[in-house]
């Protein structure tokens, strides 16, 4: 995938700002703080914005917090998602069918914040939604007004994204970059200096999906990343069960991300949030150091 910024790219020239220090980044570190005095990695759970419909998400997105979601990481449907497996496709594909935009996905992230404004909100999105045809400026100052703190923009690279970089910087969010265990280290360095509020660590080449073991050498991975990264490091795709958030603890992760699972939990019809939230509970459980 592009946003993790790979073995053939040339290093990104440092900036001397970033955005881990906007008040977006600040919230993120708060959420980060909490849990880590409670003596546990963060959990990060993911819900699809109009899946299955926009009543349908809002209930997810609350059902994920009330279960004990220190932060949320909420996606944005997209035609194209690259990055996504067949799970998050599909759920995205639903959603928009059932009519989500852009613009609905931004009124979702508003009413999620209202409902429950003691959680960082960070969408997840691709370039051409917010990028096309200028620097994403109304896009940031969008997600930022709706609630966000932060975004993570799966495919853009550090190499292209310094003026989406001011532009949150001026919004006041958090752009929140990815690295793979594809990343050169002096490469993977570099981005997690540019990187706000957390650095989104890819457990895996490949793409997002519940995953039954993850890579035997993900320990190392994470160990090396927390070596170089100023932030929090979070670490998603393929993680579907307790043991794997064990794993992932015990190497040092500072937070988790669970997006797939999630999507299953809600069951065939999305509806399932007593589903997700069981899941949830037992992936915090799991967080604890």
């Amino acid at each position: 995938m592009a946003g993790t910024s790979g073995a053939t790219r040339a290093t990104p020239a440092p900036s001397p700002q970033g955005t881990n220090a906007t008040p977006g980044a600040d919230r993120i570190a708060g959420a980060f703080a909490r849990a880590g005095a409670a003596n546990r990695a963060a959990l990060i759970p993911y819900i699809v914005a109009g899946y299955p419909d926009a009543a349908g998400s809002l209930a997810a997105a609350t059902a994920a917090i009330d279960a004990g979601a220190d932060l949320l990481e909420v996606g944005l449907p997209y035609s194209d998602p690259l990055a996504d497996g067949a799970t998050l496709q599909r759920a995205s594909g639903v959603a928009l069918r059932a009519g989500a935009t852009l613009d609905r996905s931004v009124a979702l992230l508003a009413e999620i914040a209202t409902a429950r404004p003691g959680v960082p909100l960070v969408p997840m999105c691709y370039a051409n939604q917010l990028l096309a045809g200028g620097g994403g400026v109304t896009a940031a100052r969008l997600l930022a007004d709706a609630g966000a703190s932060g975004v993570i923009v799966a495919d853009l690279t550090p190499d292209e994204g310094a003026p989406f970089e001011a532009a949150c910087r001026d919004a006041g969010l958090a752009l929140i970059y990815l690295v793979a265990p594809t990343t050169p280290p002096d490469r993977r360095t570099a981005i997690a200096v540019r990187t706000g509020g957390f650095i989104y660590t890819v457990s895996l080449v490949g793409v997002t999906g519940a995953r039954t073991s993850l890579p035997p050498e993900v320990g190392r991975y994470v160990r090396a990343v927390k070596a170089s990264s100023p932030v929090p490091v979070a670490v998603g795709f393929g993680i579907s069960r307790p043991a794997h958030v064990r794993a992932l603890v015990r190497a040092g992760a500072d937070g988790v991300i669970v997006a797939s699972a999630l999507i299953d939990a809600l069951g065939q019809d999305g509806r399932d949030t007593a589903g997700l939230g069981r899941l949830v509970q037992q992936l915090r459980a799991a967080a604890a150091r």
